[in-house]
């Protein structure tokens, strides 16, 4: 077989044997990573701005990550933490307790994906209270499992034809400022998104049926909707007074992406339950559960759990990635990215009318695309051509959004000034492309 072919072998192979359902946004076969570069089986490189959609912070292939995993294969890759225990769990554990924002006693459970900690989260916080409600948010991206796809927001293509879904959860509006759901314009609104909570309970769902509000603080899939300083802790306050917990889900906003190990920390709000995952073991299968002791030791022996929950190769690499960020000045360099960044976008807007918006938080930043300024009419089209001239250019890059009209970067955090400057000049040359 000729190199020149190996993509369409591999592309006819898939259609035969992959479910069609399962996609991909390009038809680049990876070779190889290293940091925040990509190879493909043809040899091209790449620029990597999408990091696994948030997985790579501390970069592709860290040799720290790739030396514990070697050492953990070595002795053991499996026994089941439910059969036979193991210290990586309970060292990763400790980790964690002292990362996530709470300045009271925690306890943790891992399972494997973010859908899976959200639903353990669900099921924690709806045994605790004894309630069954749970309240999620427009916009919102959980999952994609039964329960995580009903707290998803977006039709298609997360729930469109898999109902019906799960009962008692109920969606509110959230602090989405550039497209204000109430007409409102901050700071004069004086988050009226925020204490529409109070009303919610009057039309929606009773707060003595609520077990627990869900919220990302700062939505992924949803456009990387950034809320007003003041919106989480009004949230937090209401729930506090209703004996509602909050839960925060850092499965993408966690592990520095915001220049803060997680982004609770920028609004000073500490949650009952934190959901981490994705950057949490630099590519392999983790994710974690982290809330108040009392809350997470309610749920008796064996309640909790799965065969492959916190999998010691992954335990291995979580801990590594912790070691990293320890002593790599992993959160300093990532709030140097997002001031990086930060320039940059604003610079496009101003260049650019097709920018409608920058928003986000240190370098998990994003651009939302308008036909019209004024009009603030999504550029769906816009959006694609742009992540397809970048491809074609050499950059990976992730549109997201409920209009697919916002461009999102989660570059590795470990990204050379040359890689990331190559990478943004690709994108002023695509958006000054569309322009034309």
């Amino acid at each position: 077989m000729t190199e020149s072919s190996t993509t369409d072998y591999i592309s006819n192979l898939r259609d035969k044997v992959v479910a069609k359902g399962h996609t991909s946004g390009t038809n680049c076969y990876v070779e190889k990573a290293a940091g925040a570069m990509i190879y493909d089986v043809e040899g091209r490189e790449y620029i990597d701005f999408a990091g696994g959609i948030g997985v790579m912070n501390v970069g592709h292939s860290h040799p720290k990550v790739v030396a514990a995993i070697k050492d953990q294969a070595e002795k053991f890759t499996h026994t089941c933490f439910m059969v036979l225990p193991y210290e990586p769990v309970v060292k990763l554990a400790e980790k964690l307790r002292n990362a996530v924002p709470g300045d009271f006693p925690k306890s943790t459970l891992f399972v494997n994906s973010g859908a899976e900690a959200v639903e353990n989260a669900v099921k924690i916080a709806r045994y605790h209270t004894k309630r069954p409600a749970i309240i999620s948010f427009d916009n919102a991206f959980h999952g994609r499992t039964l329960l995580t796809m009903t707290l998803t927001s977006k039709i298609k293509p997360y729930k469109f034809g898999f109902g019906p879904y799960a009962p008692e959860i109920y969606h509110m509006p959230y602090a989405y400022c550039y497209r204000c759901p109430f007409g409102l314009s901050y700071p004069d609104c004086n988050v009226t998104c925020a204490d529409h909570l109070k009303e919610f309970f009057i039309s929606r769902v009773a707060p003595e049926s609520t077990a627990a509000v869900i919220v990302e603080p700062i939505q992924g899939e949803g456009g990387f909707i950034t809320p007003p300083p003041e919106y989480f802790p009004k949230l937090k306050k209401i729930c506090e007074d209703e004996g509602i917990l909050f839960i925060a889900d850092e499965i993408q906003t966690g592990m520095g992406r915001t220049g803060t190990m997680f982004a609770m920390e920028h609004w000073g709000v500490q949650a009952d339950i934190t959901t981490v995952a994705k950057s949490l073991a630099a590519g392999m299968p983790l994710s974690a559960v982290v809330g108040r002791k009392e809350i997470m030791d309610t749920v008796h022996p064996g309640g909790i759990g799965g065969t492959y929950g916190g999998n010691p190769l992954a335990c291995r690499a979580a801990l590594a990635v912790m070691e990293i960020f320890e002593t790599e000045n992993l959160l300093q360099k990532s709030r140097k990215l997002g001031d990086k960044l930060r320039k940059r976008f604003d610079e496009f807007k101003e260049n650019f009318e097709l920018v409608g918006d920058v928003r986000g938080v240190g370098p998990m930043l994003a651009l939302e695309l308008v036909k019209d300024r004024k009009a603030k009419t999504p550029a769906a089209d816009g959006t694609k051509a742009l992540v397809k001239y970048c491809f074609e250019k050499g950059l990976i890059l992730l549109s997201c959004g409920s209009y697919g009209n916002v461009i999102r970067v989660l570059m590795p955090l470990v990204i050379t000034d040359e890689q990331l400057e190559k990478g943004l000049a690709i994108i002023g040359d695509g958006l000054a492309t569309l322009k034309k």
